[in-house]
C-alpha cells in the first residue's frame, strides 16, 4: 500500500550503504548505521526550504495572534465569517497554518517506510524491496557492539537468539540510545518554545502544549523504545539531532534578517527627521525679511505726523522767519 514511499526509501538507504560498504566492510554494523544515519540527513537535506518556510509561518501566526483572537472575539457566534475573515487575514499577511505542519506531515510517512524496510530483514527473505538476498543476508548478520539492528530489545529470548544476539547485548546499545534521543528531543522542543512570544506563551492552551512537547513527547522513546527496532532508534536519535542543529542555523539567519531589518528602518527614520530639522530654520530665515520690511513700513507711517507737525513749511527741517515779513510790511 506505501510501497510508492518504502521503494524510495529503501533506494536511498541502499545508496549509503554502498558507499559506506566501499569505505567499510559492507556487512558490518557500522556501514548499516551510518547509512540509516544518512538516510535521515538526506531527507531532512530535502525538507530544508520547506522547514525554514514553517519557521517563518509561525512566527508571523504569533505577530497576527492578537487579530486572530480579535477576529474570534467578534464574529464567535457566525463561523463561517470568521473563516471568511481569518482566510482574508492569511492572504493579505501571506502567512498558511498548514504550511507549518508539512514537514512533520512529511516525516510520518518516512517513518512508516522505514519501520516497514526494517521489518523486511529477516533470515531466508529472497528480497527486501530494492535489497537483494545478499543485502538482506548483510543486514540480518550486522551487528553493533553485538547488537542487531533489526531487533527489538523487547523481542522473546528465543527470537533475538534466531538472529545471533541476545537481550543483554541489546540492553547494552538500546537504553543509551532512548535516553540520548530522549533528551536530544526535550532540547529540540526547549529551542522551538523558547521562540514563542510573550502573548503566546500566555496563552493556556499553549502552556499545556508546551508542557507535553517538552516532557510527554521525549518520554515516548523511553517508553516505546524497548519495541523499536534499534535501526528506528537511530532514526530517531540522527533525526533529532540535525533539528536541533537547524534550528539553530535558521533562528540565527531570521534573527540576522531582522536585526538587518530594524537597523535600516532606524537609518530611514533618522534620515527623515535629519530632512524635517534641516528645512525648518530655512522657513524662517525666508519669514525674517519679510517681518523686518513691514516693522519698517509701520514705523515710518506712525513717525509721518509727527514729523509733519514739527516742520509745517515747503522743504522739511527748515522753519520760515514770519516776524521779518512784518516789519517789512509796515516800513512799506
Amino acid at each position: 500500500m506505501l510501497d510508492f514511499i518504502n521503494y524510495p526509501v529503501s533506494a536511498i538507504l541502499w545508496f549509503w550503504h554502498e558507499v559506506f560498504g566501499f569505505v567499510l566492510d559492507p556487512a558490518s554494523g557500522a556501514a548499516w548505521a551510518l547509512s540509516v544515519v544518512f538516510l535521515v540527513f538526506t531527507l531532512r537535506a530535502l525538507l530544508f526550504k520547506p522547514f525554514v518556510h514553517q519557521v517563518r509561518s509561525m512566527k508571523k501566526m504569533q505577530e497576527f495572534a492578537p487579530q486572530v483572537r480579535a477576529l474570534q472575539e467578534k464574529y464567535g457566534h457566525d463561523r463561517q465569517r470568521l473563516a471568511q475573515e481569518l482566510q482574508k487575514l492569511q492572504t493579505e499577511q501571506g502567512f498558511n497554518p498548514l504550511g507549518g505542519c508539512l514537514p512533520m506531515l512529511v516525516q510520518v510517512p518516512v517513518f512508516i517506510g522505514l519501520f516497514q524496510v526494517l521489518h523486511g530483514f529477516h533470515p531466508g527473505a529472497p528480497s527486501n524491496f530494492v535489497f537483494n538476498a545478499e543485502d538482506v543476508s548483510s543486514f540480518v548478520a550486522a551487528d553493533l557492539f553485538g547488537a542487531k539492528l533489526s531487533n527489538t530489545i523487547g523481542q522473546p529470548p528465543e527470537v533475538l537468539a534466531m538472529f545471533g544476539t541476545d537481550r543483554p547485548s541489546m540492553l547494552a546499545v538500546g537504553v543509551p540510545l532512548m535516553i540520548v534521543a530522549a533528551v536530544a528531543t526535550h532540547f529540540t522542543s526547549r529551542h522551538s518554545v523558547q521562540r514563542q512570544s510573550a502573548d503566546a506563551a500566555a496563552n493556556p492552551q499553549t502552556a499545556v502544549m508546551n508542557r507535553m512537547v517538552l516532557w510527554v513527547f521525549p518520554m515516548f522513546a523511553i517508553i516505546g523504545g524497548p519495541f523499536l527496532p534499534l535501526a528506528i532508534l537511530l532514526y530517531w536519535l540522527a533525526n533529532n539531532c540535525w533539528t536541533l542543529v537547524q534550528q539553530r542555523v535558521v533562528y540565527s539567519r531570521i534573527d540576522r534578517e531582522e536585526s538587518r531589518s530594524a537597523e535600516s528602518a532606524v537609518v530611514v527614520d533618522g534620515a527623515t527627521a535629519e530632512a524635517s530639522t534641516t528645512a525648518s530654520p530655512a522657513v524662517v530665515d525666508a519669514g525674517e525679511p519679510a517681518r523686518s520690511a513691514d516693522a519698517e513700513r509701520s514705523a515710518d507711517a506712525a513717525d509721518a505726523p509727527a514729523r509733519s507737525a514739527e516742520q509745517p513749511g515747503d522743504a522739511p527741517g527748515v522753519i520760515e522767519d514770519r516776524s521779518v515779513d512784518g516789519q517789512s510790511g509796515e516800513s512799506r
